[in-house]
This record gives structure tokens, sequence and C-alpha cells, in this order.
């Protein structure tokens, strides 16, 4: 037996900074996490979406993720 990934270990996303691998059953959280770090910035600085589809910062713990989603973080609109 290798330890070597497979392809049903790992999942790839699209995001506006290209393709991103991660583990299978990887949450939104840790695709944001491991988004913004490269940027310096913290996962609370943004809102998301996947699929077109808002997804709240409590909820991105118990979103996971599927192979070929599309992962959005923007700025979060404010104001009054």
């Amino acid at each position: 037996m290798s330890d070597t990934p497979t392809s049903l270990d790992t999942i790839t996303i699209r995001t506006d900074q290209g393709p991103l691998s991660l583990p299978a059953d990887s949450t939104l959280a840790e695709a944001v996490q491991q988004l913004l770090a490269a940027q310096g910035k913290a996962d609370d600085s943004v809102a998301t979406a996947v699929n077109g589809h808002f997804v709240a910062r409590g909820q991105r713990m118990q979103h996971r993720l599927r192979d070929g989603d599309t992962v959005l973080c923007f700025s979060p609109i404010t104001g009054g």
C-alpha cells in the first residue's frame, strides 16, 4: 500500500486564484484559510460563495466541498 495521495484522496476546487487541490472532505473554512494565508488576510475579512451561493461565515466549518466546486472570496458589502 502506498502513502501517495490518489484522486480519491483529493478534490480540486476552482478559485479566482486558480485551481486548488485539497484533501477530500475539506470544508469551506479550510479552503478559505489556505487561500487567504498567501495574501496575509484573515478569514473573517471576506465573504464567501460556493457555486454562486452565499455561505455565511458561521456555516463555513459545516460546508463540505466537492470536487469541481467554485469558491469565491470577496469583500463584504457594508454600509447603510
